[in-house]
């Protein structure tokens, strides 16, 4: 959300505070990849079996099989083999499932920036559109709904304030 109202665009997919953000600026004013509540549940039913995308993507298998024999990390080779293993055996966010479409999300973002005038305005929809997440909203929300308590408007006086 602070990037958003600094006027970077944001890729990602459909859950926390992207919904919100889509809710404010209108989904096409984001690069939203990936599954969605309803396939992830579907998914859940069928079974993630992460090693199938591994084995029918091959730029995906690539990446994976650099990680873990080290590419990336030669001096302490096995430096990233729990993440490797997190993806390949328990990964409950379901990674590999979202590679392709955020490939193809990718691609757009790389074709609007090519496209400065339509960039530009796509900035300016979701800095116009981020006025309900400053902190001060944030925060009365969070004391009423989270925290049960109601937020006080009185100015809290500092230390030397002779108040």
């Amino acid at each position: 959300m602070k990037f958003m109202l600094n006027g970077a665009l944001t890729i990602g997919t459909m859950d926390g505070a992207n919904v919100e953000m889509a809710e404010e600026a209108g989904e096409d004013n984001l690069f939203i990849f990936g599954m969605r509540v309803n396939d992830v549940e579907a998914m859940d039913k069928n079974g993630y079996d992460a090693m199938s995308y591994y084995n029918r993507i091959p730029e995906l298998k690539q990446a994976v099989s650099q990680i873990a024999a080290g590419v990336f990390s030669p001096q302490q080779v096995d430096l990233f083999q729990d993440l490797v293993n997190m993806l390949m055996h328990h990964d409950r966010f379901k990674v590999f499932a979202d590679y392709e479409d955020y490939i193809k999300c990718q691609e757009r973002v790389s074709a609007l920036y090519k496209n400065p005038k339509e960039w530009t305005k796509m900035v300016i929809r979701n800095i116009a559109a981020s006025g309900k997440f400053s902190s001060d909203r944030t925060i009365s929300q969070y004391a009423r709904e989270i925290w049960s308590m109601e937020p006080s408007l009185e100015k809290i006086a500092a230390p030397d304030d002779p108040r």
